[in-house]
């Protein structure tokens, strides 16, 4: 792998900008991403700028990214911390300190390198890493229908804990809980 996997600042805005609407235009997206690229792209630059440097209201947030040697970006996920007696970052209370990662993105020509793992294992190691608060849990959650993210995130570790949530817009799918077991 011929990547560094490193944490976002502010001034990578435009980078994260970029790599997320080619996440957005991903065949997949539809069941990946609680967003659309047209929304997306008609965000204002206030928004990148924002989302870089880790603003998340309550919320401590930290993007990471596989970068190649020549700068370019290929794959992303974001921890969001979340922190008992606070809403979690789907509006419900949440009773323990815990990780949320989301948006996860590998280019295609990328998927199967290891780069995902590389990025999950950054991810995991920052929140578990954090003095306050001390995460006791780390999850995600998957779409009923992306087989083959949830067959990855199986195969490192996660499972499945029950809990479900509808998926905004769609009564009719779910999006499934994983937790780091």
């Amino acid at each position: 792998m011929d990547h560094v996997i490193r944490a976002v600042t502010g001034e990578d805005w435009r980078q994260a900008k970029e790599l997320r609407l080619a996440a957005l235009r991903d065949p997949v997206a539809g069941i990946a991403f609680l967003d659309t690229y047209d929304n997306a792209a008609a965000r204002p630059d206030e928004h990148w700028q924002e989302r870089a440097a880790g603003s998340r209201g309550e919320t401590v947030a930290q993007q990471f990214v596989a970068e190649r040697a020549d700068g370019g970006w290929d794959g992303s996920v974001t921890v969001l911390i979340e922190r008992a007696g606070h809403a979690d970052a789907l509006g419900a209370p949440t009773d323990v300190d815990q990780a949320h990662l989301v948006g996860v993105f590998v280019r295609p020509e990328q998927r199967g390198t290891g780069l995902a793992r590389a990025l999950f294992d950054a991810a995991i190691a920052f929140a578990h890493e954090l003095d306050e608060p001390k995460v006791s849990r780390v999850r995600l959650y998957v779409h009923q229908d992306n087989h083959r993210a949830e067959a990855f995130y199986r195969k490192i570790g996660f499972t499945r804990s029950g809990r479900t949530v509808p998926v905004p817009g769609d009564g009719s799918s779910v999006e499934r809980e994983l937790v780091l077991g």
